[in-house]
């Protein structure tokens, strides 16, 4: 191989080589596929009577987590729901003292490789007529 060409082949290696490492990462972590309540949404009165989030692969259940952030600042862990779905966690939400205003379903997902994923779900809650 000419020496010009040596030039040109190792520094091309090693950029094809961190783009593949980066793209691993990239996927190696969890992503919400589904979730309920759906971002953005809207209830009139009645709250949301539990919360589910569908992941894109297995998760480790023993350290993944729940909270609702209320609009007044006040935090509610939510106690998981046993379940056989290794991509769902799943809580009910009758323990929380529901206030009109802006929430928030912040989730922390293990992924089985280990890896943390962190996000939230904002939705809102209005007063009920009177």
């Amino acid at each position: 191989m000419p020496p010009n060409t040596r030039r040109l082949v190792l520094p091309a290696s090693a950029a094809l080589a961190l783009a593949a490492l980066l793209l691993r990462r990239a996927w190696a972590h969890m992503l919400v596929v589904e979730a309920e309540p759906a971002a953005g949404a809207v209830f009139a009165e009645e709250p949301p009577p539990r919360v589910r989030l569908r992941f894109n692969g297995r998760i480790d259940r023993t350290r993944s987590r729940l909270v609702l952030h209320a609009p007044d600042g006040g935090q509610t862990p939510l106690p998981l729901a046993s379940g056989s779905d290794p991509t769902l966690l799943e809580a009910r939400t009758d323990i929380v003292p529901w206030k009109p205003g802006a929430w928030r379903l912040r989730w922390q997902a293990l992924a089985l490789d280990g890896q943390i994923t962190r996000g939230d779900v904002p939705f809102t809650v209005r007063a009920a007529p009177h």
